[in-house]
């Protein structure tokens, strides 16, 4: 039995960077064990497994990290969508098309955008904007590896916030904390033997051109909003260099406390760099009557392999 698989590159339009994808097309006949079989082989953060739908979706598509299942995630989404365009899997796609996953977290529309490199793909996220308890912050900053003094709690402490799979959340002071920052298992055990799921995308706030007027204390002349690192090390991921799921989450997050009572509030976000694998992502949240009603994330993907996996 051969099946065959694509991988890609997600949120960068330049191979190797953004965040590695494997991505099997038609996984049926496909066991559970076998889907994480392939996706420890892979070891990428996230592999996708994609089969017909069940519920009237475009199609059904189940993600893996190399140690478990998960029921959503975003550059699984992205990727996959890009992919399914790519190789002809969703016919001919014109400017835009909207495609639907059954996931476990729900049903998850992907906007597939046209342009002169390819795919950009947009998802919306499965659920709606949930946020947890606040967190000690010398227990996060401890996790990676900084003093406690360099967690910012102006907007928000450090808390847990999800759109479908929950992160821990916490501003730090610059971008010279972030390259600094180190992964501390002692701190992610103490994490999550309070019962916290410890990955946690922590973030500076360097204010891009257009938005800087509306953040206080940010560096000048960045081209992006947002600069963030994520560790997930009880999923097997170190660092992630891309996490859409996460980073959907902290547009939604943020949205909630800005002035804007209504409308949309938009976040251009870095991630990746510091571990050589550079990545763009594209966060938007709307709000209605001061509430975050909707969240998405987007960016752009490359091809870089095909191939089949052989097994007995």
């Amino acid at each position: 039995m051969r099946i065959r698989f694509l991988t890609c590159d997600v949120f960068t339009d330049r191979r190797f960077g953004g965040n590695q994808l494997a991505v099997l097309p038609d996984a049926s006949g496909l066991t559970d064990a076998q889907m994480q079989q392939i996706a420890r082989e892979f070891n990428f953060s996230e592999s996708t497994f994609v089969l017909p739908s069940t519920t009237g979706c475009t199609r059904r598509v189940r993600i893996f990290t190399p140690t478990a299942e998960i029921p959503f995630a975003g550059h699984p989404n992205v990727g996959t969508a890009f992919v399914l365009a790519t190789i002809g899997e969703l016919g001919e796609v014109g400017k835009t098309m909207t495609v639907t996953f059954e996931e476990k977290a729900g049903t998850v529309p992907v906007v597939i955008q046209r342009n002169e490199k390819g795919f950009r793909c947009v998802l919306s996220a499965p659920k709606p904007l949930s946020v947890g308890d606040a967190l000690d912050p010398a227990m996060v900053a401890a996790a990676i590896s900084v003093p406690p003094a360099d967690i910012v709690t102006t907007t928000h402490p450090p808390q847990v916030a999800s759109v479908g799979l929950p992160f821990v959340f916490a501003e730090v002071r610059d971008r010279g904390v972030l390259k600094r920052a180190r992964l501390n298992m002692n701190g992610f055990d103490a994490l999550k033997a309070v019962g916290v799921h410890p990955d946690v995308l922590f973030y500076a706030r360097t204010g891009a051109p257009a938005t800087r007027t509306l953040r206080r204390g940010v560096d000048s002349g960045d081209e992006f909003d947002i600069r963030a690192r994520m560790f997930a090390p009880f999923d097997g991921v170190m660092e992630d260099p891309a996490t859409g799921s996460a980073n959907c989450a902290l547009g939604a997050l943020l949205a909630g406390y800005d002035e804007k009572k209504d409308g949309t509030v938009s976040y251009r976000i870095a991630q990746g760099v510091e571990m050589g694998r550079p990545s763009i992502l594209f966060a938007e949240a709307d709000k209605k009557a001061g509430t975050v009603i909707a969240a998405r994330i987007g960016g752009d993907s490359v091809l870089v392999s095909e191939g089949e996996i052989f097994l007995e």
